[in-house]
């Protein structure tokens, strides 16, 4: 099974998921960004293209409170897909002895928000809904060291707040915030016996929202793979798992603290399935991903669902 892969990275932004404990019970940060082959970083100059499609369904029990957009809310249950366009490119000279690549998404979201809010008639279940292009993901660094089976890679995303936001309203297409997330990563392909595995690491550090004066905790994330490469017709499939683990690690501040520091957390583990077609100096990857959460803090509850497909040319 001797094959050299030269695949790209996603970084899934401008989706307000919920992701853990924050304003809303969101981050930019969605478990499954970065895990797995189809999200190493390139090491061959040239054009790749992607394309993601990501749903998140989740609850929160009736006593359970959320800030959102400057108001507080109970009993939240949301639904979120987000369809998104990607680019990247390779540069021929090495950085750093590092193939140097920059990158862009362009997400479109749309979101249902249903959640219990307190009025002066008392509480009143409401459910409110948006669409539209989310926060646009930027990534002016991505750097990847090649050495035998093994490679390093270090990443920058910067999630930018070009997604429409309204104070008051449940749901929002985007956050109103910066995000910046240095991301690195170690990965081991075996050419011979099709064997992966991969583990990254970063932290997510955000600016205030300026409609709300929320300013969100900075949170840490890991997510780990392991995939075993399989000859399967023309191509190669490929089976395994990933796992993920996100710890707030300071506290929310500023806009309406009546939840305290609510720092938050997730966790889970789930399978992954991916077909891998090299054509000579080309390769075209889709991958599905499901991503139960089953240890989660000051959050909803759900499943991740990703649906990724890359083109390198």
């Amino acid at each position: 099974m001797a094959i050299t892969l030269n695949l790209a990275v996603v970084v899934a932004g401008g989706c307000p998921l919920a992701a853990l404990a924050a304003e809303g019970g969101m981050t930019h940060y969605v478990p499954g960004s970065s895990a797995t082959l189809i999200d190493l970083l390139p090491t061959k100059p040239g054009w790749v293209v992607e394309g993601v499609y990501l749903n998140y369904t989740g609850n929160a029990s009736a006593d359970k409170e959320f800030p959102v957009a400057g108001s507080i809310a109970a009993g939240l249950s949301a639904t979120s897909n987000a369809a998104l366009a990607g680019s990247f490119y390779t540069f021929e000279p090495t950085v750093l002895d590092a193939y140097y690549s920059v990158g862009v998404f362009l997400p479109y979201v749309w979101v249902d928000v249903t959640a219990n809010l307190d009025t002066a008639l008392g509480s009143v279940r409401r459910k409110d809904s948006a669409w539209g292009i989310g926060d646009i993901t930027l990534i002016p660094v991505m750097l990847a060291w090649k050495s035998e089976s093994l490679q390093y890679n270090l990443l920058l995303p910067i999630y930018a707040p070009t997604g429409q936001y309204e104070e008051g309203r449940l749901a929002n297409a985007g956050l109103n915030y910066w995000t910046f997330d240095p991301t690195v990563g170690v990965s081991y392909n075996s050419a011979t016996s099709g064997f992966n595995a991969a583990l990254y690491a970063g932290i997510g550090i955000t600016t205030e929202n300026n409609a709300t004066g929320y300013k969100s905790g900075s949170v840490v994330h890991f997510d780990g793979s392991v995939q075993q490469l399989l000859p399967a017709g023309p191509g190669y499939l490929a089976v395994g798992a990933e796992a993920f683990y996100v710890e707030q690690v300071s506290s929310d501040s500023g806009g309406n603290k009546l939840l305290g520091d609510f720092k938050g957390r997730t966790a889970g583990i789930g399978p992954v399935l991916s077909y891998i077609l090299p054509r000579g100096e080309e390769t075209f990857v889709i991958e599905l991903r499901w991503l139960p959460e089953l240890n989660v803090k000051n959050r909803l509850e759900g499943d991740y669902i990703w649906l990724k497909a890359i083109y390198q040319f």
